[in-house]
């Protein structure tokens, strides 16, 4: 998928909902355990309910990690559901990685070729080598972590390098790297105030925009200084939408709630 498809789909769906996939064995509706697959089952049911509504899917691949084998073999599942039903949507493995070269490109083609995800969030800490492995995979987006949503974020972040921040620093620096066009960014929702900045820098990118929601970011915010011609904007809510109901209505609920957030994109846009 290239950039530019992918915001035709923004304007044709007139959303930039990007949908969490944040599977929580304690959390899903206790009937989908008759299944075989109840991972699956609950991606599957929720992908159904929302696909006309959402552009990207993004699963965190801890919460499969953490189910072993069956996890993984969940994951997969999903991923191929998506790309086989809805090669429209852009599919986002939430696992930032960020290791030595080597290690990188073996963690870019198990995520960006063998599971065929659109793109992958990556930590920048161990700087260009350990990144540019992901952005030599081509057709494929890797998406750096820059000022995110958590407050620990604050811990190294914002703090003075040289005269600026640090996450200044990180944006420019990484467009400087091999194939940096293939770089899209995250940046935390919490953080609106930041964006006029961010948007100096880099004007043209795509930002992941987690935060909205259960961590109590503001959309209009995000998109009164995020937003650009583009729009340029994949705005993720993962709780209040796939967990709004735990009984077997979970699927209805889940599409109300992501309704809710793509009128007010469609306002926005």
């Amino acid at each position: 998928m290239t950039t530019e498809q992918l915001h035709q789909n923004i304007l044709q769906k007139r959303s930039f909902l990007c949908i969490g996939l944040d599977v929580d064995l304690d959390k899903i509706p206790q009937h989908l355990f008759a299944t075989e697959d109840p991972i699956f089952e609950f991606n599957k049911a929720i992908i159904d309910a929302t696909h006309d509504l959402a552009v990207a899917y993004k699963p965190n691949t801890a919460f499969y990690e953490a189910y072993g084998l069956k996890g993984w073999i969940s994951l997969e599942k999903t991923i191929n559901f998506l790309n086989n039903k809805h090669p429209e949507i852009f599919t986002i493995a939430d696992a930032k990685r960020g290791d030595i070269g080597n290690t990188s490109a073996m963690y870019a083609k198990a995520f960006l070729q063998d599971m065929n995800f659109d793109s992958v969030t990556v930590a920048p800490y161990m700087g260009k080598d350990s990144v540019e492995p992901f952005l030599a995979v081509k057709n494929k987006f890797t998406i750096l972590l820059a000022l995110t949503s958590n407050e620990g974020a604050f811990d190294f972040q914002t703090k003075d390098s040289d005269g600026e921040e640090l996450y200044k620093s990180v944006l420019k620096t990484s467009k400087t790297w091999k194939n940096s066009e293939n770089l899209m960014y995250v940046v935390g929702a919490t953080k609106a105030e930041y964006f006029k900045e961010i948007r100096r820098i880099i004007p043209d990118s795509f930002l992941l925009v987690p935060g909205v929601g259960a961590q109590g970011g503001s959309l209009s915010e995000v998109c009164k200084y995020g937003m650009n011609d583009k729009v340029g904007l994949l705005v993720n809510s993962s709780r209040g939408i796939i967990y709004a109901s735990s009984g077997e209505d979970f699927a209805e609920k889940a599409r109300e709630e992501a309704l809710k957030i793509q009128q007010e994109m469609a306002r926005l846009i």
